[in-house]
């Protein structure tokens, strides 16, 4: 049997304020699955807490504190820990990332864009010019290429299942040259037909649907509770309270069946961008 790997605290404030949580819990006697108990949460999880690969929620942080009798320590450090600097990506949206790397299950919805991981280089370049006008080169260079860097979500085999619902106004208006469009779209439909996510296009007279307002990811997971993301244009938000969560996901079922189905879906944006491609604007 391999020996446990050594957490260095010193790698950052995660992987500090878990090593903490170990020699805690390793002090009561206590073992990750003993820990757990009670709470929404697996084994699995706490110990990639305890090695600084995953942050700790605050209910799970009041559950560890009442547990090992540890006075509030592990809930009063959370926010500490949900601050610090996590990766390229904005500060309100690398939480998601770690998520979305652990996911089982991901349902989104975007009434403007084409999906981040989905975004080839001019495309994201436009998305990031339209938000930040006057940024560096070096900043959207760096931006560029964290973004291309969560293109596995839907192009890795071992990526979590995906079902994307995209408004059909996404293919009719286009944000960067014909030609370059015309990748982009042609980009979607390649993915899609390796069968790594479900696409579907929601019409643009489908009159009202649940979700006319902002981007929307649904995550389920194996050893956590389900989770909904929100997102504006400088701003997001990750909801967890289960009633909550279990209306949305209703509601995105509604979003499903008010769509056109898939395979119509895929063949509509291979039509668009063999009309891009055509100098021509799709019908």
């Amino acid at each position: 049997m391999a020996g446990r790997k050594d957490i260095d605290g010193s790698a950052s404030v995660p992987a500090f304020y878990g090593k903490e949580l170990r020699w805690r819990r390793e002090a009561a006697g206590r073992t990750l699955q003993e820990t757990v108990e009670g709470s929404f949460y697996g084994a699995s999880y706490l110990s990639e807490i305890e090695r600084g690969q995953r942050r700790m929620p605050v209910a799970l942080a009041r559950h560890v504190d009442q547990f090992l009798r540890t006075d509030g320590f592990f809930e009063r450090r959370c926010a500490d820990v949900q601050k610090a600097r996590r990766s390229k990506h904005a500060e309100y949206f690398a939480h998601v990332v770690e998520m979305e790397a652990r996911a089982k299950e991901i349902e989104e919805w975007n009434p403007t864009l084409i999906p981040g991981p989905l975004q080839l280089e001019p495309y994201i370049r436009a998305v990031i010019h339209a938000g930040y006008p006057h940024e560096s080169e070096e900043t959207t260079k760096a931006k560029v290429e964290a973004r291309r860097e969560r293109a596995w979500l839907f192009e890795d085999a071992k990526g979590p299942e995906c079902w994307l619902v995209l408004h059909e106004s996404i293919l009719r208006r286009p944000i960067i040259a014909g030609d370059a469009m015309a990748e982009q779209l042609a980009h979607i439909v390649t993915v899609a037909e390796r069968r790594r996510f479900i696409p579907q296009i929601l019409p643009w007279n489908a009159g009202a649907h649940p979700f006319m307002m902002g981007t929307t990811w649904l995550m389920t997971f194996t050893d956590e509770p389900p989770v909904m993301y929100t997102e504006g244009m400088y701003s997001g938000q990750i909801i967890d309270e289960p009633d909550l969560v279990q209306q949305y996901t209703s509601a995105y079922g509604r979003l499903k069946a008010a769509a056109l189905p898939p395979e119509q879906s895929l063949k509509m944006i291979a039509k668009a961008a063999e009309d891009y491609a055509n100098d021509k604007q799709p019908a």
